[in-house]
């Protein structure tokens, strides 16, 4: 089922119609505006599926295979839907010393997911990240824009349960 490319009709309507007159008012080179287009089509879908980008692909003109190749080659964009809260874990030298790879392992077990995907409420998508850029804090997970630095196994419970059945858990 991964692979099967859905209709444009299974998109919300009322976003497709955004996105034609946000790409219809645009000036220029229509694939300079490729990246453009792809950060306004996430912003309203959430994810870029391949019924999306295919759409884009008609609308600029261009190949599906070129709308793909710019969606798989940057981390920012998604072909997959995205739980309400992106966990991160640090997987570099200094966090997987301390431990990163026992924390991520515990998230997973508790968010029942993989990673790149997204829990089943809905709730949590889990990334495992190069590097955070905050080694000194080794192991760090971040929740959205929120960081927990020198984090243990048993903490994990805890730091989940601020997200489940809250709006913000900031």
């Amino acid at each position: 089922m991964k692979n099967k490319i859905l209709s444009i009709d299974t998109l919300d309507q009322d976003n497709i119609q955004a996105l034609d007159l946000y790409i219809d008012t645009m000036q220029g080179d229509q694939e300079e505006q490729l990246i453009h287009v792809l950060h306004k089509a996430q912003s309203l879908f959430g994810y870029l599926p391949h019924n999306l980008q295919l759409h884009i692909a008609r609308k600029l003109g261009l190949s599906g295979a070129r709308v793909n190749g710019v969606v798989t080659f940057y981390s920012f964009f998604t072909e997959e839907p995205q739980g309400k809260y992106t966990v991160s874990v640090c997987m570099g030298t200094a966090c997987f010393v301390k431990g990163a790879d026992k924390v991520l392992d515990r998230i997973l077990a508790l968010t029942k997911t993989e990673i790149g995907k997204m829990s089943d409420d809905g709730l949590f998508t889990v990334k495992d990240v190069r590097c955070i850029g905050a080694c000194g804090l080794a192991p760090v997970v971040t929740v959205n824009d929120k960081v927990y630095g020198n984090v243990k196994v048993k903490e994990v419970d805890d730091i989940l349960r601020k997200y489940r059945g809250s709006s913000d858990a900031h």
